[in-house]
């Protein structure tokens, strides 16, 4: 019954079937999520539950291949890439909420963090008042970017609000004194502070600016391509296939320099897996 469903299905299972290939963008330092290794290949997180849906997709589709094919995308271009039909799954670090909910589609979140800030160790900064009349650096195309910038109107803290092109030079702002902390999903600060040459200079500090369900994005208005990734995302949750995955990524030695994160699954996680769903209250 389910073959003449799926014979006239959407665009994107379409293409699946007549390219033989299904493009992965990915992100360049969303550590641990989605970033590059030694040899410049994308791997994280994120990037392996992609490649698990990917090939729940060609099981549905019964095909005896389908190759993934990666496109690396920005904060600032990530959402355009899946909108225009150039990536059928984003599999990084992303927020789903209302706003990008109207331009693409996401499937269950696989992580769940919040905004906080990197700081120089020694800088004396704990939360967000103590940034009054400083500079606040977070990454362009984010909802963290937007967050302390309406923070900042709101309380008139005077912040010089400056954005950069991606993670990995926002925090090298910080660490060069151009600017005096970054903003960004905390669990970010601490991959990518771990990857640095002396990350006893940095440290993560404040409390949740913002709650951020993270999920891979899809393209909108595909529902048929977005049931297999939502239904195998549920599998993955519910059999807990996901989390070997999880402990691999957050809590062993990871590249590139084969330090652990240490982050054990949050209580949030926990209760959101407990009944996985898209639909998030953001």
């Amino acid at each position: 019954m389910l073959a003449p469903v799926l014979a006239d299905a959407g665009p994107v299972l379409d293409r699946l079937r007549e390219t033989g290939k299904i493009r992965l963008a990915h992100r360049e330092s969303s550590v641990p999520f989605s970033y590059l290794d030694a040899n410049k290949q994308p791997i994280g997180y994120a990037m392996d539950l992609c490649l698990k849906l990917a090939e729940a997709v060609r099981k549905k589709l019964e095909l005896k291949t389908l190759a993934p094919e990666f496109v690396m995308v920005t904060p600032a271009n990530r959402i355009q890439a899946i909108a225009e039909g150039r990536a059928e799954m984003e599999c990084g670090s992303t927020t789903n909420n209302a706003e990008r909910r109207k331009t693409v589609a996401f499937t269950v979140p696989h992580y769940i963090t919040g905004a906080r800030y990197a700081v120089r160790a020694d800088s004396g900064i704990d939360d967000l008042p103590q940034f009054e009349g400083k500079k606040l650096v977070s990454t362009k195309g984010t909802t963290p970017l937007k967050a302390i910038d309406q923070a900042n109107r709101e309380r008139l803290l005077r912040i010089a609000i400056l954005d950069a092109p991606d993670h990995a030079r926002a925090l090298e702002m910080v660490e060069q004194g151009q600017a005096d902390g970054f903003a960004m999903d905390d669990v970010l600060l601490y991959g990518l502070i771990a990857g640095r040459p002396d990350p006893a200079r940095l440290k993560v500090v404040g409390k949740f600016l913002t709650i951020e369900p993270l999920a891979i994005m899809l393209p909108k208005g595909d529902p048929e391509f977005k049931k297999i990734v939502d239904e195998e995302m549920r599998r993955l949750i519910l059999s807990r296939e996901i989390y070997p995955v999880y402990e691999r990524w957050f809590q062993r030695p990871i590249p590139p320099n084969n330090a652990a994160l240490n982050l054990p699954m949050s209580y949030l996680l926990k209760d959101f897996w407990k009944y996985p769903t898209d639909q998030v209250p953001f």
